[in-house]
């Protein structure tokens, strides 16, 4: 029997029970600056589902330039009020409303060779104008896990009180943006949380799609980066949502990602099975890689709901149920800071 694709997402991107309880507790309407990207409209959705299921009243609003295709028309029919805006435009910012919590997920990576001026201007510009503009509200601020150093695999991953070590101009921006955050958070006492990630996964995108790939297309994995964070894309915006809840100013920094360092290997052998294919490699694992300690996060909000092999049968499923894939590599095997 043919799997319907809307009913397996739908079943699988239900709220949890924690998220219903803390959408009661976060005051007031949430808005989503950046919601176009990969993460923000299930982000979006699911904020919408949790606060049917609290039984409250709170506005999602969803900011984007929404410059092409249906994203606007299907948020609105899940709920969420949209509002196109060019946040780079500073009159056009300035119009928004001032909502008391906020969930920053613009930014700039793919493209920032040759580009480097944009990606600047989105990475470290921009995180000014929002925060002074936004002053008294809450402010989840997303970042990334390239903003620290290459370590050895051996070692458990970094936690949020290792130095940054920014490698190429795309992490370099990224700690630029925390940077500027954390300026305005203690400059204007504005309750702030640095949410690095490091990676989120779906069926339509990310490391498990693009190992999935491989493995079905019988192209070899290069293993020079072996081992890798993930955590599935609900939980992980699941946590963004419930963030604004632990906000501080200073900011708080946390790590977001998987309890576990995970194999390239042993993913893509896992794929293999599912997908009744022999995964073949190259290369030499290298020692080091970029891996996250997300022990603080844990503890703050429990292991991810998603396991990492519910995470793989979900992607080999989707994938061989021909479900829509993006072509948005997280280019996690990079390893010279150049995107």
């Amino acid at each position: 029997m043919e799997l319907n694709l809307y009913e397996f997402e739908e079943n699988i991107s239900a709220p949890s029970l924690s998220l219903v309880e803390d959408i009661k507790k976060i005051e007031g309407d949430i808005m989503l600056l950046g919601v176009g990207g990969k993460m923000g409209p299930g982000m979006a959705k699911l904020a919408v589902k949790a606060i049917a299921m609290a039984g409250i009243k709170k506005k999602i609003i969803g900011v984007s330039r929404f410059s092409s295709g249906s994203l606007r028309a299907e948020l609105e029919n899940a709920g969420v009020e949209t509002i196109s805006c060019d946040l780079l435009d500073e009159e056009a910012l300035k119009k928004l409303p001032r909502e008391p919590n906020i969930i920053y997920l613009a930014g700039h990576k793919f493209g920032t060779t040759g580009n480097e001026d944009f990606t600047w201007a989105m990475n470290a510009y921009l995180p000014g104008l929002v925060s002074s503009y936004f002053k008294n509200s809450r402010i989840v601020a997303f970042s990334s896990g390239n903003v620290l150093p290459f370590v050895p695999v051996k070692e458990g991953g970094v936690s949020e009180e290792t130095n940054p070590e920014p490698l190429g101009e795309y992490a370099q921006s990224c700690l630029g943006r925390e940077r500027i955050f954390q300026y305005f958070s203690k400059k204007q006492k504005t309750p702030m949380l640095i949410y690095r990630l490091n990676y989120a996964v779906d069926f339509r995108y990310g490391v498990l799609v693009e190992i999935a790939k491989a493995v079905k297309e019988e192209r070899p994995i290069d293993l020079t980066t072996q081992n890798v964070n993930v955590i599935w894309q609900g939980d992980a915006n699941e946590i963004a949502l419930r963030s604004l809840l632990h906000c501080s100013s200073p900011a708080k920094i946390l790590n977001v990602t998987g309890p576990e360092i995970l194999s390239v290997r042993w993913i893509a052998e896992q794929f293999g099975a599912l997908l009744g294919k022999k995964p073949a490699f190259i290369n030499t694992g290298a020692e080091t890689a970029l891996l996250n300690n997300a022990s603080e996060c844990h503890k703050l909000f429990g292991y991810p709901r998603t396991t990492i092999r519910e995470a793989i049968e979900y992607t080999a499923t989707w994938i061989s149920n021909g479900g829509e894939i993006w072509n948005k590599d997280t280019h996690f095997q990079e390893r010279g800071g150049k995107f």
